[in-house]
């Protein structure tokens, strides 16, 4: 017994316990204190920020076209002036990566100009999957292949996204990510993965990866299939709204004193006497006005159209980018939890699939197919198939009781991912998505590759290469500090800030909080814009489409201080209401049009090319063919039936449109049900039909699988344009996939309803037909999604 003691209280092992302790100690202490630390606010976030107005496009195009006066035009200029005017950087592309470097470079003194062929943002930067992510599934290549580069790609990642979330808090936030697990033996594998993704973090981790058990998994996301379910592990990563953040970085770059225009594109390219890129000229797209621009260096920042500056720069150029298309879907918000994210992380080919909450929708994705680069002013078009394939990928791990349809599809994009070509032929699935910076005999920087969560890094190995190669050392005042530098909208921005709004202005809380989460601080210069409803509640904040919290100030607040010229700018990039509901895009798009109209004088030629270009464009987001023509027998929105509604739509009468535009009042498109698909009378119809070819065979009541194709195309006969036309055995093999009827073979009413309900699906939503093909399965370095 004294031996005992001794040992317990030697000063051997009170020195174990007290190291024991203070490691418990400053271990709890370290988790305590982990996790993102919001940053406070630098103002009193009750009060609006100082009020700052952007200069307007027409002073941008001017000062764009005073640097290259000295080519020829502006007699009397001195040789000092034009020096003044001359830009120090000339950046090509407005997407992620040019408004980057352009806030980087404005940032260190230089003076930047920055043109983009279409909006800001239009192309790959606004059709990510919306994450800001280290790649999870990278690490998992780096250990298993002892892959270095894979390695360092990860740390770069988990690295910037700590920035990203830091510079731009109110546009971006942690999201957990449930990996559900459906194997034991996947229990302390991807648990162990996800802790190594933790580690490897260090002190910029977010929040600890934990395990859940099956009911706890179920608790939390009961939409998932409960069969075979083991548990489920729960990481964090990123999410952003893409769009919004592209905005933020243009207008963060206006603020800090560069020159930008949208919709001005580089129709050619010029060099002094030794070969050197000295300027460019210039197209304004909307007005077809040309000039000069001159700059000391040109960035080449066009993401998938690389190549095509590349070869304006010098015709024999050798492709460096292979564009991959990335289809995404939108479906409604009860597919997933509000604040619960899921990840698939072994699809039928091999990619990840993520299912992810974002902003009141529930976004899946992605594919990986070979693209080309789509002609000026043409969209990119979601192929049905890879929208087909995203569904059923989803459905797999849904529960059985959902069925997930094709017309819940809200709507479907494409956008095209700018990868970096390793040489030879073949597809995109085995390019990795590391970045590149060149430098051209003439002069130019291209930047091309990477991802969203990168853009930062990426600008700032970019601007650190032109300051050498464009002999600006004299000009810079320091190095890079984008590291620090918060967005416009960040300074007064606090996570309680939409409560001052709600008070003040009188807002739906949805519309404060959305407001907030998209503006930052400048969502009060946004509430200032807002018109009286003439309702007791909400006092201010008119909605753009009843069901989602986008409000007619935001219109004109893009139109003034965010460089919107288009309708569609608005719908897509500005609010992300095209992205979200294509169809309640398209009942807003009249409205949006009447605003911008008023605001910037449109003349009515103009508006009706707002509207068919407004419906072009969101026809390559999912919109059915045939969604904005009603029937000539309710023209005018049905205002023949009274003065009050003819008054009512009077101003689409005097510009042209009355017959071809929804309904006024009518609400967001909501996901249509099998039995809400139907005419009047048309059930009625089917169920005779039914009864007629049950009647003529052995089994009561029931109908057999092989007689419902014959039977709907006698139908088309008896209710022509029902939308029973043109199906191909394909098509109602898929249905019968998405039924679960493979096994059976015939099927009473109900499911023949249900059948129905889905051909409608696919005769509306059919975009062109795509044969069918193999999907190869993709390595692990090219999963993720995103720009």
């Amino acid at each position: 017994m004294a031996t005992l003691r001794r040992r317990l209280f030697s000063r051997r092992t009170l020195a174990l316990v007290t190291a024991s302790t203070l490691g418990l100690a400053g271990g709890g202490y370290y988790y305590l204190n982990s996790g993102p630390a919001y940053p406070a606010s630098t103002r009193e976030t009750r009060r609006p920020p100082p009020v700052w107005t952007p200069p307007p496009r027409r002073a941008m195009l001017d000062a764009l076209e005073r640097s290259g006066a000295g080519t020829g035009r502006g007699p009397g200029r001195g040789e000092e002036e034009e020096k003044e005017d001359m830009f120090d950087v000339l950046i090509v592309g407005g997407g992620a990566t040019g408004a980057g470097v352009a806030v980087d470079a404005a940032s260190r003194g230089l003076r930047v100009a920055l043109v983009e062929r279409s909006d800001f943002s239009s192309g790959t930067s606004s059709k990510s999957t919306k994450l800001v992510h280290g790649g999870v599934r990278y690490l998992q290549k780096a250990i298993m292949e002892l892959d270095y580069e894979q390695y360092k790609l990860v740390r770069e990642a988990l690295h910037e996204r700590r920035i990203f979330l830091q510079t731009a808090p109110y546009l971006s936030h942690m999201l957990p990510i449930m990996l559900p697990l459906y194997k034991y033996w996947q229990v302390p594998y991807y648990y162990a993965g996800c802790k190594m993704y933790d580690l490897l973090a260090g002190k910029e981790n977010m929040e600890s990866s934990y395990l859940m058990s099956k009911g706890k998994a179920l608790e939390m996301f009961p939409m998932l299939k409960r069969e075979g379910l083991v548990g489920a592990v729960v990481y964090y990563d990123g999410q952003h709204n893409d769009a919004r953040m592209n905005i933020a970085l243009i207008m963060t770059a206006v603020k800090l004193g560069a020159t930008v225009a949208n919709y001005c594109g580089v129709t050619e390219l010029y060099k002094n006497a030794e070969g050197k890129l000295v300027g460019a000229k210039v197209k304004d797209e909307l007005t077809g006005r040309e000039f000069n621009v001159r700059a000391k260096g040109i960035i080449n920042a066009t993401g998938p159209y690389t190549d095509s500056l590349l070869s304006l720069e010098n015709p024999s150029h050798k492709p460096i980018v292979r564009p991959s298309s990335g289809v995404h879907i939108t479906l409604p918000a009860y597919y997933a939890p509000a604040r619960m994210g899921l990840l698939d992380p072994a699809t039928s080919d091999g990619r990840v699939i993520f299912f992810l909450p974002w902003e009141g929708g529930v976004v899946a994705g992605t594919t990986d197919t070979p693209a080309k680069v789509n002609a000026q002013g043409e969209e990119v078009m979601p192929a049905e198939e890879d929208v087909r394939w995203v569904i059923d990928e989803v459905r797999r791990y849904l529960s059985q009781d959902i069925k997930v349809r094709r017309g819940d599809v809200l709507s479907a994009w494409s956008g095209l991912r700018p990868l970096i070509a390793a040489g030879g032929k073949g597809g995109t699935e085995g390019l990795v998505r590391n970045h590149l910076v060149r430098v051209e005999p003439s002069g130019l920087i291209t930047i091309a590759g990477g991802k969203w969560t990168t853009y930062r890094a990426m600008a700032e190995e970019t601007v650190d290469r032109a300051v050498e190669v464009f002999g600006l050392q004299d000009k810079v005042k320091g190095g890079c500090r984008t590291a620090e530098l918060r967005l416009v909208g960040s300074d007064g921005w606090s996570r309680n800030m939409f409560i001052g709004l709600v008070q003040r202005f009188g807002l739906d809380t949805d519309v404060a909080k959305q407001l907030s989460q998209n503006y930052g601080d400048r969502a009060w210069t946004v509430c200032a814009l807002a018109e009286l409803t003439g309702e007791p509640w909400p006092v201010h904040g008119g909605r753009l489409s009843p069901g989602y919290p986008y409000v007619e100030a935001e219109v004109l607040y893009a139109a003034r201080h965010e460089y919107a010229c288009k309708a569609v700018d608005v719908l897509a990039r500005r609010t992300r209401l095209a992205f979200v509901d294509a169809q309640a895009a398209l009942v807003a798009l009249p409205r949006v049009i009447e605003i911008m109209s008023k605001e910037l004088g449109w003349s009515r030629a103009r508006q009706r090319a707002e509207y068919a270009r407004g419906v072009q464009f969101l026809g390559s987001m999912g919109l059915a063919p045939g969604s904005a023509v009603s029937d000539n027998a309710h023209a005018g929105w049905e205002g023949a039936r009274s003065w009050r509604s003819w008054f009512e739509g009077g101003f689409w009468r005097l510009v042209g449109l009355a017959g071809v535009s929804a309904p006024p009042g009518a609400s967001s498109f909501k996901p249509s049900y099998s039995r809400s698909k139907f005419d009047a009378g048309e059930v009625d119809a089917l169920r005779d039909l039914f009864d007629r070819r049950v009647a003529s065979s052995s089994r009561a009541g029931r109908l057999n699988k092989a007689d419902i194709e014959p039977a709907l195309k006698a139908f088309v006969r008896e209710w022509p344009g029902a939308g029973y036309e043109g199906f191909r055995d394909a098509d109602y093999r898929y249905v019968f996939a998405q039924e679960g009827l493979d096994d059976q073979t015939d099927v009473d009413f109900d499911a023949f309803v249900e059948i129905c309900g889905i051909l409608k699906d696919v005769s509306m939503m059919r975009v062109a037909k795509v044969a069918k093909k193999e999907r190869k399965r993709i390595p692990v370095e090219k999963s993720g999604g995103g720009v």
